[in-house]
């Protein structure tokens, strides 16, 4: 781990806080022990919040060309220590280095997006219907906000987050998940290099048995008026109910179960390359990969042969550090016995297992690409998400057949398909109940695009011109007596 950029204290007001009790972070493919780290709870979480709030004040009212000018420089020292930022990645989370390389600079392009967005926060003058009064509309940051962020992209959903608050003037308490708190931290070092005023960016980690307590009070304390969580859907309804209390704006991206849909009239080729990537990225422990595969019955049987082919060629199941592995670890034990239960639940039911189908010899938090056939809707896999590297593949008839399998379910976060008919491609792409759809491609984020789901995927959207809106309050001036 590079010594410059590793921290393991809390956080809070500019000032790294070291606490009594400490929980370790593991390395994902060896087990073993990286660093121990501060396990802050509910007093320091409560400090956080104040120094927030202190901070607010002076942050909120700064020119909006010099809240730009601390972002960009943030961006610019994340991509001068962008190898030593990726180590940190790969280390605690397993995901093979060059997937960490570029998370980091998709993690940085939201810093500097969001240096930029920060001097587009425009109001409005609206014409009033009395000649003595004028009507005017101003943005303001809507203050503190708790920032909740999940392990598989343990930086990006960091930045895409608080970049867009502290474009807007707000100022941020960030929880990272337990299980990859040093890159949140190394991030904290940056901030604070890059001048970023303390208090502006704070860091509460914590261990798995201090996180409910830690959670409450970030969407509970009055003093923070915002919170951002990426996470699963369960847990999100819990925050929801912690934040009615005081009526907090809440934005929340959730749970996915994403539809990959290949219809008679795809390039089977051009599928196949898009499933793969949109699969079995981060050995499929991202929120929009996808988890169900509906490929019509004309080209089945060509499409599993060639992803069986692909998956077999291409994939290479190693740790993170190794050149070669494109499949690192699953982030612990319990993920990979998630997946095994979901073959062994399919296999039960009359699946077949065309290639993979078991753990990796390497450990125990090593699955093999997996890719099943004679899959039906009854099973467990295509009704709940994997995140894990396990494609299902289902065969169907008709268009409508598919859309209807797609839209069953009680989350819409991304959805794929692929076709060349343009009439099918304008109606699908309308009757998808997604936030995101992915037209003949498997990689759809961009820090241009809004991302979000429908459903009980989420609230609110990230990144593009519409993250900021997150953090902005609207008020609505009445100029009278004129």
């Amino acid at each position: 781990l590079p010594a410059t950029l590793v921290r393991r204290g809390g956080l809070v007001g500019g000032r790294w806080v070291e606490t009594p009790a400490t929980f370790p972070v593991l390395d994902p493919a060896s087990g073993q022990e990286l660093a121990r780290v501060s396990d802050c709870g509910a007093a320091e979480a409560r400090s956080a919040v104040r120094a927030a709030h202190e901070a607010g004040a002076s942050w909120s009212r700064l020119p909006a060309k010099e809240k730009s000018v601390h972002l960009r420089r943030w961006y610019e020292l994340m991509i001068e220590n962008k190898d030593e930022l990726a180590r940190i990645i790969t280390a605690e989370n397993g995901k093979p280095l060059k997937e960490a390389q570029g998370e980091i600079l998709y993690s940085a392009s939201f810093l500097e997006w969001f240096a930029e967005e920060a001097r587009r926060v425009y109001g409005d003058v609206i014409p009033a219907s009395a000649k003595d009064r004028r009507i005017l509309v101003l943005k303001q940051p809507v203050g503190v906000a708790a920032i909740i962020t999940p392990w598989n992209f343990p930086s990006a959903m960091i930045t895409r987050k608080v970049g867009a608050a502290l474009a807007a003037g707000c100022t941020v308490v960030v929880k990272p998940a337990e299980d990859t708190p040093l890159s949140a931290l190394a991030l904290g070092e940056l901030a604070n290099q890059a001048g970023i005023p303390a208090g502006v960016y704070n860091v509460v980690p914590c261990s798995r048995q201090q996180a409910p307590a830690v959670g409450e009070i970030l969407c509970t304390d009055p003093l923070v008026a915002k919170i951002s969580f990426t996470g699963s859907t369960a847990t999100g309804k819990i925050l929801l109910k912690h934040a009615a209390g005081t009526v907090k704006r809440v934005s929340m991206e959730l749970g996915g179960h994403a539809p990959f849909i290949v219809f008679d009239s795809a390039n089977v080729d051009h599928a196949v390359a898009g499933a793969l990537a949109s699969k079995y990225r981060n050995s499929g422990q991202t929120c929009v990969c996808t988890n169900r595969f509906l490929v019509q019955k004309g080209i089945h049987d060509k499409f599993v042969e060639k992803f069986a082919k692909a998956i077999e060629s291409e994939l290479h199941v190693g740790n993170g550090f190794d050149a070669k592995t494109t499949q690192g670890p699953l982030i612990n034990e319990k993920a990979a016995e998630k997946v095994e239960r979901h073959i062994n639940d399919a296999v039960s039911q009359g699946a077949s297992i065309v290639t993979g189908g078991k753990r990796h010899r390497l450990g125990k938090n090593f699955f093999e690409p997996t890719l099943l056939s004679n899959v039906t809707t009854k099973m467990l896999c295509t009704q709940e998400e994997t995140f894990g590297p396990l494609a299902p593949v289902i065969k169907f008839e008709t268009e409508a057949e598919a859309v209807a399998i797609a839209n069953a379910a009680n989350v819409g976060l991304a959805g794929y398909f692929y076709s060349q008919d343009p009439a099918q491609i304008w109606r699908v792409a309308e009757q998808l109940e997604v936030g995101m759809v992915g037209v003949n491609e498997g990689i759809i984020s961009s820090v241009e695009s809004p991302f979000g789901g429908v459903k009980e995927s989420g609230l609110g959207r990230e990144g593009s011109k519409y993250g900021i809106d997150e953090y902005l309050e609207i008020k609505y001036v009445c100029f009278g007596g004129l």
